[in-house]
């Protein structure tokens, strides 16, 4: 799935080769609404709407993939193949990414509090959120780590490495070729899971605040539900700060102090990115391609092609 200013493109290969492509006008309420599009309030929009744009994108590959399925059980068995119900898988999506962020807050904002505060830091802002943050970051990295084993996920992280390829070969001028494509590094400072890990990091500077502020005013530290209360109830300003921090290093990768900055969110993409085939790079252009609105006699001549 690719994203430009006003397109969203979702390309998908099917079994026997094909490139099928949804391209579709997207406008960011940031852009539409003003006072939207103020800094750190636009990073909250803007992370709702890639989560609505991932289930979008999810269920229109899931809906390729049983259509392929469904094609070939019919042809085995000499009927005729039956039109697939578009946004039938939806509810099911909806479901599994609501249970996503259910277990998502539990695992990365209820269970390094707990676990912090059974250490019996919770008297001092700093030590506690320092602890907080570092199971939070132990946490994320086993977990990234352990899904990259499974062979289905190395396949995303193939097209994730793709992704960047692709964008970088758009990004430094180049023909936006698989070949082109390929000579580029797939490790990008604006990446999501980079986004990720500074979110990860600056909460433990935001909750610290926070923390000592509640200290002063009630004379008390938070207990563990008040501070799971306080914690949650600042995560919007995390995110959206986090986001004007992605976007800056994004805008001033080449000065040397960013450079040293992004380095974390490039380590972490070592695991989270995986070179991709040709294949695959292939895949990614034609979605890039068709984002930027590039004619479609060239997709279309791209979508032909089986490397």
């Amino acid at each position: 799935m690719m994203r430009s200013k006003d397109r969203i493109a979702t390309a998908v290969r099917k079994p026997d080769g094909e490139i099928v492509v949804k391209t579709e006008p997207y406008q960011s309420l940031t852009v539409r609404r003003k006072a939207l599009g103020l800094p750190i309030l636009r990073g909250v929009v803007v992370f709702i709407e890639m989560l609505v744009i991932g289930i979008k994108t999810l269920n229109f590959s899931a809906e390729i993939a049983v259509e392929a399925i469904e094609k070939q059980e019919a042809e085995e068995k000499g009927e005729p193949v039956k039109a697939t119900k578009e946004g039938g898988n939806q509810l099911y999506l909806w479901g599994t990414v609501l249970l996503g962020l259910v277990i998502g807050l539990g695992l990365f904002l209820a269970l390094p509090i707990f676990l912090a505060s059974l250490l019996g830091m919770e008297r001092d802002a700093l030590p506690f959120n320092l602890m907080a943050g570092a199971i939070r970051l132990t946490i994320f990295l086993a977990y990234v780590w352990v899904i990259s084993q499974f062979s289905e996920f190395r396949r995303i992280f193939e097209y994730h490495g793709a992704e960047h390829k692709s964008i970088y070969a758009y990004e430094m001028g180049d023909d936006l070729t698989p070949e082109k494509a390929a000579c580029h590094t797939r490790f990008h400072p604006r990446c999501g899971t980079s986004f990720i890990l500074i979110v990860a990091l600056f909460a433990i500077m935001v909750y610290t605040i926070s923390d000592s502020i509640y200290a002063v005013v009630t004379g008390a530290a938070p207990e563990f539900f008040t501070r799971l209360g306080l914690h949650f109830s600042l995560l919007p300003v995390v995110a959206g700060t986090s986001y004007e921090l992605l976007k800056l290093s994004g805008r001033t990768r080449d000065n040397a102090l960013t450079k040293i900055l992004i380095v974390p969110g490039l380590w972490l993409q070592k695991i989270t990115t995986k070179e991709p085939s040709m294949d695959q790079l292939e895949v990614a252009i034609v979605a890039l391609e068709s984002s930027l609105g590039i004619t479609d006699s060239k997709i279309q001549a791209r979508k032909s092609a089986v490397s």
